[in-house]
């Protein structure tokens, strides 16, 4: 089975590598996927699978599906880029194409067809062998700041999926054992009266007064949160670019996070106490409109099991001496904080970073921790067992959101650990459909997990996709 799994993507390899240039050389940002999606679509098409598209209400959203029986078996794949991150493939140094355009500094062009090539083999394996399973790819947009998958999940999309698959582009190999922090994002707008700053100050209301002073007002909150927990902001509208007009108008977008989603609610809660004492304070109205949030992230220990052995099948990433001296000279743009003290804790192991290119996976760990970060993947554990891996696609030390990680999108090494994955997360999931006891062993580790309560979104009914921008 793990001969058969390296020859298909071996196969594939070209075609999967032309759609995750074609999304990379395509950049967009949440919830405008419009080029890369339809890729994606006109791949699962072409490979047989059944599409539909404007799932919970996203037009860039959709599902690929394969089979009409047996166990449901999801990837889970990601196409967004980020905003002002624009710059020249294989590049070391900053260079960007376009001034403020777009960028894929978390290699989600790199994660999606990753995915999708693990979708294409169980496929291709299962209709060869005349074995039961149905496959589902699911298209899921705006994982950055739009929590696409969220609404997903609030809209039932993955209620009947047996087992859930996905990773994320990393400069190391590994199995995604930690949790993560829910989070919850609000704009904060707030509305006032303008008049002429100097001959008439008494007539005005300052919104833009009342925006700085819930900044202080969160500021202080942060004293009496718990230690877990993080408060982000954004200045988005300060009112103008006249210092002699009181503005009237102003914004700021809040990002909570907290390791469970009913703290970061809890500190929601204080949070707009807080700015409707800014407007109380300023003589000002404020609207709260709430954006997007997203659940933490439950690990599967039985899925995870599964994973760190089917990465410890396939083995080293094959880098060779020419990539690692292209990684090399990456690593020559980052800070000795950015680098560390040349190694890096994962799982409570130790990565040797001798090497630019990081060739060999960690051996899985079980371990009770939080990463100080957040994604809508979350969700999605909530509902069906989860299990994820990161693998290297780029050089030791290369932070994330960075023009350093968009100039090695397209690299042969991070091509090589895209297809990497495809072939661990169609080896770890043609496994477990072989050995349907692992399934249900997954699917009860995770109702233990959520308790009798299970799945409630942390997004209200009444709250759409991208709706500030409506």
């Amino acid at each position: 089975m793990k001969r058969w799994i390296e020859q298909y993507i071996e196969e594939k390899k070209n075609d999967l590598t032309a759609i995750s240039d074609f999304i990379w050389d395509h950049p967009e940002i949440r919830f405008e996927e419009v080029l890369s999606s339809q890729k994606i679509m006109d791949a699962l098409q072409k490979e047989g699978f059944d599409v539909q598209h404007n799932l919970a209400g996203m037009p860039t959203a959709f599902v690929g599906e394969f089979g009409t029986e047996g166990p449901v078996i999801a990837f889970l794949g990601e196409y967004d880029a980020l905003a002002d991150l624009s710059q020249e493939s294989g590049v070391a140094e900053q260079r960007p194409i376009a001034k403020g355009d777009y960028g894929h500094g978390c290699g989600h062009n790199l994660l999606g067809v990753g995915a999708l090539g693990a979708a294409f083999a169980v496929k291709a394996y299962l209709e060869q062998n005349g074995l039961p399973g149905r496959v589902r790819y699911y298209g899921c947009p705006a994982e950055e700041g739009g929590s696409g998958k969220t609404f997903m999940a609030r809209d039932g999309v993955f209620t009947d999926v047996d087992l859930a698959l996905t990773w994320h582009p990393a400069p190391m190999n590994s199995v995604w054992s930690f949790s993560t922090l829910a989070n919850i994002q609000a704009y904060f707008k707030f509305k006032g009266k303008s008049a002429h700053a100097a001959a008439a100050p008494h007539l005005g209301r300052s919104a833009l007064d009342a925006v700085e002073l819930m900044n202080v007002g969160v500021n202080y909150l942060r004293e009496h949160m718990i230690d877990g927990a993080r408060i982000h902001y954004a200045i988005t509208d300060s009112g103008g670019h006249s210092p002699n007009v009181v503005q009237s108008n102003a914004e700021v977008l809040q990002l909570i996070r907290a390791p469970r989603i009913e703290q970061a609610q809890s500190l929601y809660e204080r949070m707009t106490k807080i700015a409707e004492g800014a407007a109380l304070m300023t003589g000002t109205e404020v609207e709260v409109v709430f954006d997007k949030a997203c659940s933490n992230f439950i690990p599967n220990h039985t899925i995870n099991t599964i994973l760190g052995e089917s990465m410890a099948d396939i083995g080293p990433i094959p880098f060779t001496d020419e990539e690692q001296a292209q990684a090399r000279e990456f690593q020559a743009t980052f800070t000795k904080e950015d680098m560390g003290s040349g190694e890096m804790g994962m799982d409570g192991m130790k990565i040797s970073a001798d090497e630019p290119l990081v060739r060999k996976p960690l051996p899985y760990m079980k371990m009770d921790k939080v990463m100080p970060g957040s994604t809508d993947v979350g969700d999605v554990s909530w509902v069906a067992p989860t299990g994820q891996i990161v693998m290297t696609t780029a050089a030791f030390g290369t932070p994330l959101h960075t023009w350093q990680l968009v100039a090695q999108g397209k690299t042969s090494y991070a091509h090589k650990g895209m297809l990497q994955v495809s072939k661990v997360l169609a080896l770890s999931a043609l496994k477990m459909l072989h050995n349907e006891e692992l399934i249900a062993q997954a699917k009860t580790e995770l109702q233990e997990a959520v308790g009798e309560t299970g799945y409630v979104s942390p997004i209200p009914e009444w709250i759409k996709p991208n709706q500030k921008n409506a």
